[in-house]
């Protein structure tokens, strides 16, 4: 297997797809490595670590999209890379299916068979290679760190020869695996955190990190067969954003991590609870990506509102880039490996598994996943 690995074009972009070690396990299975001149640099992994792991360098992009059997990368490529790749190659990456659909026609008319990595099933045999948690998981943490930075107290309880200090008032909104990582990082910090989350079942998950669950009657709620919430209806919505105002212009800090897989984030904070807080406060929207929870908010910037910062949260995971691409290295790794023919020195597309069932979105120029054929339609 031809495996190339190319180096991530979005300026945005600090994390690498496969680290040396990675590759080195890789070659040990008996995969031949090509990564572009330059993978690792903004991640603190030189070529000449990559050299020792086994693998080849190149500057040659498009002829090591041509020639590669199995294509890795973080960002989903931009169509025109699609078109030098050789038909029924395999794609792995983060290709954003339900809003991409030009990468879509490509793939398809290019015969290329993708994987979405973001459509991995979240199973217990899959949580080794589920990036989404892993890249969450360091958002979240990094969520805590940015607001911190950003709010005019400290966040633990201080006593002092000028008095005592009451500890920073933490809200999370959402608690999902950047919400649980956001709740665990405050309280290290020392600050009374609260959390809410529409699964009723996320309460004891809140305790058990030592957080105060934030309860809301919004009548019968649950989550998808993935573990994200389901979508709330028109009133459920409403009745959350009056019950979380209060606590809302209560806080110091606001962390919103609300999504709902295959759609745009839910906007369940008003540009008038962010009125509401106390000059001075933070509020950071985690899926600002993704449309955002907070009104008017905007990935990557910074938004002063009557004396309160609103941040949209850009790439998260890449402000932690070594550990990011760690992470997203061996979630990748351990995909590959699960489908690897020791005797072919191959990856085997066996869609009878479950797991590839659920991510190979293009299989020989054909979508197979009904959820995204529906996107794509509407």
């Amino acid at each position: 297997m031809q495996l190339f690995v190319p180096r991530e074009t979005d300026p945005r972009e600090s994390r690498t797809a496969l680290t040396p070690d990675g590759a080195a396990q890789l070659i040990r299975l008996g995969a031949q490595i090509t990564v572009e001149s330059g993978l690792g640099e903004k991640s603190g992994f030189s070529d000449a670590l990559y050299e020792r792991a086994g693998a080849k360098i190149t500057a040659d992009r498009n002829a090591a999209l041509a020639d590669a059997s199995l294509v890795l990368q973080i960002r989903k490529p931009a169509p025109e890379e699609i078109t030098l790749m050789k038909e029924g190659a395999l794609l792995i990456s983060l290709l954003e299916p339900f809003t991409s659909f030009e990468l879509l026609d490509t793939l398809e008319k290019q015969k290329i068979n993708a994987v979405a990595l973001e459509m991995i099933p979240r199973t217990t045999l899959a949580q080794k290679m589920d990036v989404l948690s892993s890249q969450a998981n360091l958002a979240g943490y990094e969520a805590v760190l940015v607001a911190a930075s950003h709010l005019a107290q400290v966040l633990p309880m201080m006593m002092t020869p000028a008095g005592t200090l009451k500890p920073a008032r933490v809200f999370i909104i959402g608690v999902g695996v950047a919400g649980l990582q956001a709740i665990a990082t405050a309280k290290r910090l020392g600050a009374r955190v609260e959390a809410f989350d529409t699964r009723p079942s996320c309460a004891e998950q809140v305790q058990s990190l030592g957080a105060r669950f934030v309860k809301i009657d919004l009548g019968e709620t649950g989550q998808t067969e993935d573990g994200y919430a389901q979508e709330l209806s028109e009133e459920q919505q409403a009745l959350q954003k009056e019950a979380m105002a209060k606590v809302i212009a209560q806080s110091d800090i606001v962390i919103t991590t609300a999504q709902v897989f295959g759609r745009q984030a839910p906007c369940i904070v008003s540009r008038a609870m962010v009125e509401a807080m106390k000059p001075g406060s933070v509020v950071v929207d985690l899926a600002a990506e993704t449309g955002g929870n907070v009104e008017g908010v905007e990935p990557g910037e910074v938004k002063l509102i009557n004396g309160v910062k609103l941040i949209g949260a850009e790439n998260y995971a890449g402000r932690v880039p070594a550990h990011a691409s760690q992470m997203f290295s061996a979630n990748a790794v351990n995909f590959i490996s699960h489908f690897w023919d020791e005797e072919q020195k191959d990856i085997q597309l066996n869609l009878e598994d479950e797991i590839l069932d659920g991510c190979m979105i293009i299989q020989d120029g054909v979508l197979r996943n009904e959820m995204i054929r529906k996107a794509r339609q509407a």
